[in-house]
């Protein structure tokens, strides 16, 4: 990748918006970062530029934050960063210090701000949010669902959630989601992603007591009722991965940790979990089975070509998404 090429970096916020990556925010070797990149995912070229935004100005810097995609905008929420002390305002509580952490006017925490990017008029402004807003985090997962950002979780000084909250996008109000049933443990570092127009999946994360997690649950946002999803990735923990929705209401999770990163620093992982959500329907049953056993029935070999091309095609790239790894081929 060419141009202004962004720092390695932890913790950034990424979001896709109109064939553009942008990222925000994250920790680099000088620390927290308040920049925005984007690089155009379309044309072939790859190339980074830096946003130099025109109105408006930036929030502080942070990593470990949050966004939500929604007409056109991105907004961000929460996060741990620094501040100067005067620009701290102590009477909402939107910003939790970070007593460990301080360096003489400059002060380290969590923080729960909303804060919008407007890409076609690179402008940020600030909402004024009603109803009562999160505790200030970091770490959190957070999803859209139609004109609703959802945010799950999130560490908070020692203390590691387990609530939600979601903010709605057109009128710009807070409401926390009280669940009837049991709930997942307290975590961070974990995923939650739309599967549907009323449910959410959240998947894997640190809990309370530092242990990586590899529980998968569903939240129906209309009934407010979790359940734990079986799977058969119980014994691949993650912490700090990406999540992203599939086809047909799978989610497909990847990168991460299966360990305490800020303890052991070499169990990065670079395999692919998809997680199954929802009833496959017929054709995506079919699809799956041929692309999985063509090469072992030579009455599946020999009929192939058979197919009406648009099926062909589609279920050749089916079989190619079953095609032994590299490492399976050893």
């Amino acid at each position: 990748m060419s141009g202004e090429v962004p720092p390695s970096m932890s913790g950034t916020c990424g979001c896709s918006l109109n064939g553009h990556l942008y990222i925000f925010g994250g920790c680099d070797n000088n620390g927290q970062t308040n920049q925005i990149y984007c690089v155009d995912l379309t044309d072939g070229k790859y190339t980074w530029k830096k946003i130099k935004y025109e109105i408006g100005s930036a929030p502080s810097a942070r990593d470990k934050l949050s966004c939500w995609v929604y007409k056109g905008k991105i907004i961000y929420f929460g996060g741990y960063g620094h501040k100067m002390l005067t620009d701290i305002d102590r009477t909402n509580r939107s910003f939790i210090v970070d007593k460990a952490s301080w360096v003489e006017e400059i002060f380290w925490g969590w923080n729960n701000e909303v804060h919008i990017f407007d890409p076609s008029q690179a402008s940020w402004s600030d909402p004024q949010t009603h109803g009562r807003a999160p505790d200030p985090r970091a770490a959190h997962a957070s999803a859209t669902v139609g004109c609703r950002g959802y945010v799950c979780g999130g560490r908070v000084m020692e203390t590691r959630m387990s609530d939600i909250h979601c903010l709605d996008l057109e009128s710009w109000t807070w409401s926390e989601i009280i669940p009837v049933s049991s709930i997942p443990v307290g975590r961070s570092w974990h995923t939650l992603t739309a599967v549907s127009d009323s449910s959410l999946f959240l998947f894997g994360g640190l809990s309370v007591d530092c242990k990586p997690m590899s529980d998968g649950w569903l939240l129906d946002v209309e009934t407010k009722k979790w359940r734990e999803l079986e799977h058969p990735f119980k014994t691949k923990p993650r912490l700090w991965h990406t999540a992203c929705p599939g086809k047909d209401s799978d989610v497909i999770v990847f990168g991460g940790s299966c360990d305490y990163i800020l303890l052991i620093d070499n169990s990065h992982c670079n395999d692919a979990l998809v997680f199954q959500t929802q009833p496959y329907p017929l054709f995506r049953i079919c699809e799956d089975y041929i692309a999985k056993n063509v090469k072992n029935y030579e009455m599946l070999r020999n009929q192939l070509s058979l197919l009406p091309p648009k099926l062909l095609t589609a279920v050749q790239r089916r079989m190619s998404f079953y095609r032994p790894s590299k490492k399976q081929q050893q």
